[in-house]
């Protein structure tokens, strides 16, 4: 006898076992999260079975643990070919029944840390906390400074006392020629900072900040990469904006071009940010730190066009989300860097790199050649010193030529 779950999903028999009265519950969840019709049943049709095999196993709600899902799927194994995907469906059916409250949170036995990573730990925390920095740079800090203490401490216990200015030197030797220039130096900064914070907490007694080595700057001795206003032009005309995964790649690639956004900014930009009456953005830049832009009539249209006809239904704020389940805000900057690299070469275009900073380069570029100033652009892009901005000046000199303000720092 057929049975019918949420009017969405038929099983050959009525759900029996410990999950069985959760089965319907379940089904509104992944709906929710807007999954294929087709991946509804699978995953509620493995649930029925998941809860099945329990119940001949003798297992209680409140004793499941994701151990009895990988028991389960090896006994599948004998049984039936086993599909791709079925491990993270009851994955899924998991985290529901923790986050309802149905079954216990399983305890980890947390490792303890290592001396290297207590101190690693704190700087973090003295980052976040103290410091307010963007997670972005967290993320990119502590792995140098992790490597650091491990480089001179191993796995003994930390004493910041003992350092002196031959340690960081030997150090920023050895590691940066195995790096890209940009991430040498990022590694250095991210000493400093470590350094500094050691100095402050009374570790250590000198500025050893001061002994970490320059980096030559990758920026200025190469011409920043920008997409040409013409490619950009070819690249928008290509989105196909009768879908709505057009429309919405078609109002991220807008904000890049035409406002110049980092992709974090994009993709941490939400509904709430866009003041219609105002015509305003307000973006969630570098340190924590909202820069408010103009919302042109030709960016506000592409995101209103996502916003009405495109955007799937979501409790997420976010402005731009996933085009497949589960329906949320995208995981960081990579699916913006995503767009653009596989728009670019649907569209054939070979532009100066796959990337989307291009955009960024490209639009200070085009403002130099039209006249604009430094100051103009620095504000725009949301650059705190002159010296970020100056490195577009290298890209024309005939617009240079053009400029009436003074130098930095030159003559008058």
């Amino acid at each position: 006898m057929k049975f019918a779950i949420n009017n969405q999903v038929i099983l050959s028999r009525e759900p029996e076992g410990p999950l069985a009265a959760h089965i319907g519950t379940f089904t509104a969840f992944i709906s929710a999260q807007g999954y294929a019709l087709y991946s509804i049943h699978r995953q509620v049709h493995l649930a029925a079975c998941f809860s099945r095999w329990l119940k001949q196993k003798g297992v209680e709600q409140h004793f499941i643990t994701s151990e009895h899902t990988r028991q389960y799927l090896r006994y599948r194994a004998r049984q039936v070919k086993i599909v791709q995907g079925d491990a993270a469906a009851l994955k899924h059916l998991i985290d529901f029944l923790r986050s309802e409250g149905l079954i216990p949170a399983e305890k980890v036995s947390a490792l303890r840390p290592t001396p290297v990573e207590r101190c690693a730990q704190a700087y973090e925390q003295h980052l976040r906390e103290a410091r307010a920095l963007a997670e972005a740079t967290i993320l990119n800090y502590v792995p140098f400074i992790l490597s650091f203490l491990k480089w001179l401490f191993g796995d003994g216990p930390v004493a910041l006392s003992h350092l002196c200015a031959r340690d960081v030197v030997t150090f920023v030797q050895h590691q940066a020629p195995r790096l890209h220039m940009k991430r040498a130096k990022l590694m250095t900064c991210a000493l400093r900072s470590f350094l500094k914070y050691a100095r402050y907490r009374g570790e250590v007694v000198l500025d050893l900040s001061a002994a970490v080595p320059i980096v030559a700057n990758w920026s200025m001795p190469s011409i920043p990469r920008a997409i040409s206003a013409d490619q950009v032009h070819r690249l928008l005309v290509s989105i196909d904006r009768r879908t709505a995964i057009g429309r919405r790649d078609y109002a991220i690639l807008l904000l890049l071009a035409r406002l110049g956004l980092r992709s974090s900014e994009v993709v941490f930009l939400e509904l709430d940010d866009i003041d219609w009456n105002a015509g305003t953005l307000s973006v969630r830049g570098k340190g924590g730190l909202h820069n408010e832009f103009p919302l042109s009539v030709e960016v506000g249209n592409a995101i209103a066009a996502y916003l009405q006809d495109g955007r799937p239904q979501a409790s997420s704020r976010r402005v731009f989300l996933r085009a497949k389940a589960p329906i949320r805000g995208f995981q960081g900057a990579s699916g913006v860097g995503s767009i653009v690299r596989h728009s670019l070469k649907r569209a054939g275009i070979n532009a100066p790199t796959y990337g989307t900073h291009q955009f960024r380069h490209g639009l200070a570029t085009e403002m130099l050649r039209q006249g604009a100033s430094l100051g103009e652009i620095g504000d725009l892009l949301g650059h705190r010193h002159p010296q970020t901005t100056m490195i577009y000046t290298r890209v024309d000199l005939e617009a240079l030529r053009t400029l009436a303000l003074p130098w930095p720092g030159g003559a008058q």
